[in-house]
């Protein structure tokens, strides 16, 4: 089950969530190709679709999600601080089907302006 986890940046609440290049043996097969889409559900059972692709020249291949990441980003209320986690959990279904992953996202907790801690983010209350 690979995973990684980082502390959000500036860049990453502006523009793409750059991740590392090990977590590109955890995604589909690209196939030939430089991007590749996969589904990953949050704390609330949301599934949420993020593009990850890589660069297509150089010798860096610099993985980044930018389709799909700015939505999540802003619905979660990403702030500088806040941790991030993607990890590829359990399929139970067969082993054709597409890789499950999930995705978590943990507050930063400060007090006097020093960072204490994470706190998971709270499941969102839907209004009927």
């Amino acid at each position: 089950m690979a995973s990684f986890s980082k502390r959000i940046t500036k860049t990453d609440t502006e523009k793409r969530l750059s991740v590392p290049i090990k977590f590109l043996e955890s995604l589909p097969p690209f196939h030939g190709g430089h991007a590749v889409d996969f589904q990953a559900k949050d704390e609330n059972a949301e599934v949420w679709t993020f593009q990850c692709s890589t660069r297509k020249k150089g010798r860096y291949k610099k993985p980044v999600l930018s389709k799909g990441w700015l939505r999540f980003a802003s619905r979660k209320k990403l702030k500088v601080g806040d941790r991030i986690e993607f990890y590829r959990a359990r399929n139970q279904s067969t082993d054709e089907s597409p890789p499950c992953y999930g995705v978590r996202v943990e507050r930063e907790i400060k007090l006097l302006g020093s960072r204490i801690g994470y706190a998971p983010l709270l499941p969102e209350i839907k209004s009927f």
